[in-house]
């Protein structure tokens, strides 16, 4: 099973990653210095707000698929023979899971 099939699906992916993840660097920067964070509490607060915790698990949503598609062709076009390819391709896949859940998991227990 393909996670993008088509070179324009893997473009759209990425482009629309990057510019949400354009726009909300910038916000977080703002959100950051507007109202600097000065103690775990504070900074636990912050991330334990739902609207945060959404807006940061979409934007490592982001990151992860822009990786994705960027490393996956990388691996597609320079890997070879087919075998180190699908190696290296399943590797990446997975790791990049493992990311996604560890990520997953500290947004969440932030919330807790």
């Amino acid at each position: 099973m393909k996670l993008v099939s088509s070179g324009l699906e893997a473009w759209l992916v990425q482009r629309i990653g990057a510019i949400y993840m354009l726009l909300f660097v910038p916000y977080m920067v703002w959100s950051l210095t507007a109202r600097p964070v000065e103690s775990y509490s504070q900074w636990h607060a912050w991330i334990s707000d739902p609207g945060m915790t959404v807006a940061l698990s979409l934007f490592f949503l982001a990151l992860l698929s822009h990786m994705w598609v960027g490393l996956r062709d990388v691996l597609l076009d320079y890997a070879k023979p087919s075998f180190v390819t699908r190696a290296a391709v399943t590797s990446l896949g997975l790791s990049i899971l493992l990311l996604g859940g560890w990520v997953l998991k500290i947004l969440f227990n932030a919330r807790l």
